[in-house]
């Protein structure tokens, strides 16, 4: 009696995308192909790039779909969220918590303050993320839709924000 089953792998087709020296540590099936959770990221099938886990602004595991929105840096650290990836995952295995467990580590602070701006109540996500391979914390912004991200005193206030964050951090 075996006390331990043949491990499923991945495709290979799926993992032929991953860097020479990256590992697979979770994967689901979907109908298009395999996700790939790796120490540095997500790879999703249809998408030629991976994710790294510290551009992933959010993730979302709902009725058998897998939901990220990732970011691009634009520049000075900021953050603009881009149009969600979504998978159906056929086969779950234990890829969801992954998934949740990297991003979550992946942050070390998050808060959300106010601006001072016209009209409508809006602000600004100041997000402190371990970056792999890389010391410290990559310090981040994400502003609410429609902030002029070029107001000096919005980046000023975004700026004062940052700071701190880090001295609550104590970096």
């Amino acid at each position: 009696m075996k006390l331990f089953g043949r491990r499923e792998r991945p495709p290979a087709e799926a993992v032929a995308r991953l860097e020479r020296d990256e590992r697979v540590v979770a994967w689901a099936s979907t109908e298009a192909g395999a996700v790939l959770a790796t120490p540095l990221g997500l790879w999703l099938p249809g998408y030629p790039e991976r994710l790294p886990w510290h551009l992933i602004d959010k993730a979302v595991w709902k009725d058998g779909i897998l939901t990220v929105v990732p970011a691009v840096d634009t520049g000075d650290g900021v953050l603009e969220e881009q149009t969600p990836r979504a998978a159906r995952l056929t086969v779950p295995r234990d890829l969801p918590n992954t998934v949740r467990v990297r991003v979550q580590k992946a942050i070390a602070f998050t808060r959300h303050h106010p601006l001072p701006v016209e009209g409508p109540r809006r602000g600004v996500r100041v997000v402190g993320r371990r970056v792999p391979g890389q010391d410290g914390v990559s310090w981040q912004l994400v502003f609410d839709r429609g902030v002029d991200r070029d107001d000096p005193a919005v980046r000023a206030a975004a700026a004062a924000y940052v700071e701190q964050a880090r001295a609550e951090l104590g970096v």
